[in-house]
C-alpha cells in the first residue's frame, strides 16, 4: 500500500483565515492519500507582518492561497511565490471578478469586511446565548421564541447540530428522550418553532454510548449501551415523531453540517407555511 504524501500549504489572510481553511481543507479532502502541511497566517496587514510569512515560504515552498486586499503586500507575496516556485492563488480574486464584471463597479479594499458587527452577527451571538441556556432539556418559560427544537434519544448529536445551528443564527433548544420520561407540556405546546426528531442506528448509538462511558470510567453493564434497549428507544422515539407530525433525519451517516443543513432547508419551509397561517 503506498504512503500518504505530503506537500506544504501556505494559507495568508488579512483576517481571520477562516474562508482559507475552509475552502482548502474542503479541496484537499477529495485527494486521497495526500496531506498537507497548514502553515496558517491570519491578520497579515503590515510590510513587517508578510515578511515573516515570506520567509516561512522561503523554508518550505509549496501552494500558496491568499486573500490580502492590499496590492502592494499581494505583489511582494506573488514575487516571493515566483522566486520560491510556489503555485499561488488569490482565492477571492475571481468571486471578486465575476461580480464586479455583473454589477458594472468595482469594490472597496476593506480587510476583514465579512466579519464587521452588523447586526447579522449579534443575531448569531443572541441565538447562540439561547441554545446554550436550551441546552440538554432545560425548557425555561420562552421555549417558544426557539426557532428550532432538536429531540431524540442520548448521543444522536443533538448539542453540537444545535451550536452550529445557533452559529447559523437559528435560535435552538434540544431535548432528550429518556424512557419513561414524558415530554413536558412547555414543549408540546410549542408553535411557531420547528421541531425536528434525531434518530440513528441502534449499532451507532450503542458504539458512542460506550466510548462515551469508557471517557468517563463507568460500568457499560447498563441498558443504556444494551443493543436491544437502545433499538426500543429509538423505535419508541420514531413512533412520538410520527404521532406529532415531526420530520425525522438519520444522523448516523451525517456530519454535523449535513445534518444542519437539511435542518435549515426544512425551517425556511416551516417559516413560509408560519407566515401563510
Amino acid at each position: 500500500m503506498p504512503g500518504r504524501s505530503y506537500f506544504h500549504l501556505h494559507l495568508v489572510s488579512d483576517s481571520t483565515g477562516e474562508t482559507l481553511i475552509t475552502v482548502a481543507r474542503a479541496v484537499v479532502a477529495q485527494y486521497e492519500g495526500v496531506a498537507a502541511i497548514e502553515h496558517v497566517y491570519p491578520l497579515v496587514r503590515s510590510t513587517t507582518q508578510l515578511e515573516r510569512v515570506l520567509a516561512e515560504i522561503e523554508t518550505a515552498p509549496g501552494i500558496v492561497l491568499y486573500t490580502l486586499v492590499d496590492s502592494e503586500l499581494t505583489s511582494r507575496l506573488e514575487e516571493v511565490c515566483r522566486a520560491t516556485g510556489s503555485p499561488y492563488l488569490s482565492v477571492l480574486e475571481p468571486v471578486h471578478q465575476m461580480i464586479s464584471s455583473y454589477l458594472g463597479t468595482h469594490s472597496t479594499a476593506r480587510p476583514g469586511a465579512q466579519h464587521m458587527l452588523n447586526a447579522e452577527y449579534f443575531k448569531r451571538i443572541d441565538a447562540m446565548n439561547f441554545t446554550l441556556l436550551h441546552d440538554d432539556g432545560h425548557l425555561p418559560d420562552d421555549l417558544d421564541e426557539a426557532d428550532v427544537i432538536l429531540m431524540g434519544v442520548s448521543r444522536t448529536s443533538k448539542t453540537p447540530t444545535a451550536v452550529y445551528l445557533a452559529n447559523r443564527g437559528l435560535k435552538t433548544a434540544n431535548f432528550p428522550l429518556v424512557p419513561g420520561m414524558p415530554l413536558p407540556p412547555k414543549l408540546q405546546e410549542a408553535r411557531k418553532s420547528l421541531v425536528v426528531g434525531l434518530v440513528a442506528t441502534p449499532e451507532r448509538i450503542v458504539q458512542i454510548r460506550q466510548n462515551r462511558l469508557l471517557s468517563l470510567k463507568a460500568d457499560d453493564d447498563t441498558s443504556y449501551v444494551d443493543r436491544d434497549s437502545v433499538a426500543e428507544e429509538i423505535a419508541a422515539s420514531r413512533r412520538l415523531f410520527a404521532r406529532h407530525g415531526w420530520p425525522v433525519i438519520d444522523v448516523t451517516r451525517r456530519s454535523i453540517e449535513e445534518t444542519a443543513a437539511a435542518i435549515i432547508d426544512l425551517y425556511r419551509d416551516h417559516r413560509l407555511k408560519f407566515i401563510a397561517e
